[in-house]
């Protein structure tokens, strides 16, 4: 397989994830009862039952020793990144708006692409940093309404979130030669901790009180909507740069309204279709532009 296909092969694992990652609304919406820490505490519990379940199938008895091959910086780095990067998104949506937190979200692809000559040794094009910044702009224009000024804690608990997420691609990208998939399996573990104990604190109840009906569907979330995007995300990165795997990821704001207008007709309002289209736009930009400026080398 050349490097054409690998590139091909890898932005078809990325859109995979995405793909999965985007139903997270439509789920939510089927849980309407529980708060975001018992969602994201059981959400992680079962994301990491499933790693589990994964690597045991991919690597019979042996697999244990996945989770020492990982240089131990990495393994902890990536699984608090992933830890506190859930739980600082819902500790942000009860401080700021859901739309300030997307927006600065957008801006993961950047922040990807600055720290990417450091952390990977990959320069991103200027291709893809355009490409970065037409997607915070169609975000911004769908989440425009919403956006909240003034609230420093709400936005710096943001740019956590988006922190968190850059480094999680840029760890799965310069440690691609292995498999990160024990890293994001304990960061399942301590997503469950953590969120189940700050539900006590901040929230009106422990995060690990539920019922059983809700328990199966977030055992189902954690599987679909989490584990097997992150499998795919993980091999993606494999052949993908950083930056694109952050713009391509991007595609969840635009699918994310798509499931809840097909199931339940919650139809999205005209900012959405358009910032969509913008988004869209840019990865495709960041995608076709890319490749030919790399034949264009060749």
């Amino acid at each position: 397989m050349n490097e054409r296909d690998h590139f091909a092969e890898g932005i078809g694992f990325v859109l995979l994830a995405t793909l999965g990652w985007s139903l997270s609304g439509l789920f939510v919406r089927l849980l309407p009862h529980l708060s975001g820490w018992q969602i994201n505490c059981w959400r992680g519990f079962w994301l990491a039952a499933s790693l589990l379940a994964y690597l045991a199938l991919a690597y019979g008895v042996k697999f244990p020793s996945k989770f020492r091959e990982l240089p131990a910086a990495a393994l902890w780095t990536s699984a608090l990144c992933f830890a506190f990067g859930t739980t600082l998104y819902v500790t942000s949506l009860t401080l700021v708006s859901t739309a300030t937190v997307s927006v600065i979200g957008a801006s993961s692809p950047l922040l990807t692409g600055l720290m990417s000559p450091w952390l990977t040794g990959e320069k991103p094009s200027a291709i893809s940093l355009v490409a970065a910044m037409i997607a915070v702009l169609g975000l911004g224009i769908i989440s425009y309404q919403g956006i909240e000024v003034g609230n420093w804690l709400g936005i710096v608990t943001s740019l956590g979130v988006t922190v968190t997420f850059a480094l999680q691609t840029l760890l799965l990208r310069r440690h691609r030669a292995l498999d990160m998939m024990p890293a994001i399996c304990l960061g399942g573990f301590l997503a469950f901790l953590l969120n189940g104990v700050l539900g006590v604190f901040i929230g009106t109840g422990s995060g690990f009180m539920i019922d059983f009906n809700s328990l199966m569907i977030l055992a189902f979330m954690g599987c679909v909507q989490l584990a097997i995007p992150l499998i795919f995300y993980a091999r993606g990165a494999k052949n993908v740069s950083a930056i694109m795997l952050s713009l391509v990821a991007m595609l969840d704001a635009v699918l994310n309204p798509l499931w809840p207008w097909l199931f339940i007709h919650e139809v999205p309002d005209r900012a959405a279709l358009q910032g969509g289209g913008i988004i869209l736009f840019a990865v495709l930009l960041s995608i076709v532009g890319s490749r030919f400026m790399a034949s264009k080398a060749a």
